[in-house]
């Protein structure tokens, strides 16, 4: 499985320069609204030093880390889903997003045009949950008299009708469903059919300049206003900067920057937290691998993800943890020692799990 991230703003908040540094891609990052006309998908590795030194251990012959899918999306201005700018087309493009990444410019240039002529970070944020609150209530509000004639034909689960209802009324109160259908206890898969976009799970980025990374006072304010979401802070172009160097120089310059962590890894880290995703590792002489897995799953459907066939005749999966796997140094002591674990169908795979399926079909 992947994750996929669509990244969201108002035009000229440095979401292509965020999306550049990103994927290391050229896309228009010009300073007029909608620079980018058509959505730009770019599969991004997330950072993992893990897996250099299985493929130390392994003599692995390439590193395979897992994705990240950003998806950037042009520029929202007030009346986008009645039409205005480029229009409710674009918001369409997230649809299928596991998560929306909200950027939100937090710096002064005055050569850097606001589309609303002031920074005002409270009020953009506003401007975009608004805009994707009235597209999801025109989706709900096309889909309620089609769902009562379904019903009225027994066609559909009167369930479903009334998620839509209930959906709709939270909606028009202005809030997203994101945090507001838990507690109105709505059915969870009956609102994933209808690819809601207030459904999925926000991650706020504050695009700032140098002075704002280093302003904690500022930043606590920010972090206050999306809570209980997590804020990354970041100045894009910096970023956009720091992927062209090579690894030991970005570190470098991170550290005369004060910056313990690129921001881009960070927005990684957070998004696959966001999610409850998590990796385990499987490695050998051909690669050394990271597979993206839900926090909780079993061994079998850790399996599935490398192949249906795996998850189907699944017997058992021998585990080291990454940690005991470096500190024995091979399979064979750590199998020596007893580090290594053989596990059965209930085993819930764990982070860092280096793996290894036993399977028959």
């Amino acid at each position: 499985m992947a994750l996929t991230i669509g990244i969201v703003g108002l035009p000229n908040f440095g979401k292509s320069t965020l999306f550049n540094a990103l994927t290391r891609a050229t896309v228009l990052a010009a300073n007029y609204p909608f620079a980018t006309i058509e959505p730009n998908v770019g599969v991004v590795p997330l950072p993992d030093p893990r897996l250099a030194t299985l493929a130390e251990i392994f003599g692995s012959e390439r590193i395979l880390p897992a994705t990240v899918s950003f998806v950037d999306i042009a520029g929202i201005v007030r009346g986008a889903s009645e039409g205005e700018g480029l229009g409710n087309q674009f918001l369409a493009n997230i649809r299928e997003a596991d998560a929306i990444c909200m950027v939100t410019r937090a710096f002064d240039d005055p050569d850097v045009v606001h589309v609303d002529g002031k920074v005002e970070p409270a009020s953009d944020i506003e401007t975009i949950v608004t805009e994707l609150v009235l597209a999801d209530i025109q989706t709900l509000e096309k889909a309620v008299p089609r769902l009562e004639k379904e019903v009225r034909g027994k066609k559909t689960d009167p369930a479903v009708l009334e998620t839509a209802k209930a959906a709709l009324e939270i909606l028009e109160e202005g809030r997203l469903l994101s945090s507001a259908a838990g507690e109105a206890g709505l059915d969870a898969e009956a609102l994933r059919s209808f690819q809601l976009m207030t459904t999925k799970p926000f991650i706020y980025v504050f695009n700032m300049d140098d002075d704002g990374l280093h302003d904690e006072a500022k930043q606590a304010d920010l972090r206050a206003l999306v809570a209980p979401a997590e804020a990354v802070f970041l100045d894009a172009q910096f970023e956009s900067e720091l992927v062209e160097l090579e690894p030991e120089e970005a570190a470098e310059m991170l550290h005369e920057n004060g910056q313990e962590e690129a921001g881009l890894d960070k927005l990684a880290r957070v998004g696959f937290d966001t999610l409850g995703l998590q990796t385990y590792l499987t490695a050998g002489p051909k690669e050394s691998r990271a597979w993206t897995i839900r926090k909780g799953w079993t061994a079998p459907q850790a399996a599935g993800v490398i192949h249906s066939d795996f998850e189907r005749g699944f017997i058992k999966a021998e585990v080291i943890s990454f940690d005991d796997l470096v500190e024995q140094g091979s399979v064979a002591a750590a199998r020596a020692h007893v580090k290594m674990r053989m596990e059965g169908k209930e085993h819930a795979t764990r982070d860092g799990d280096v793996v290894d399926f036993r399977f028959n079909v």
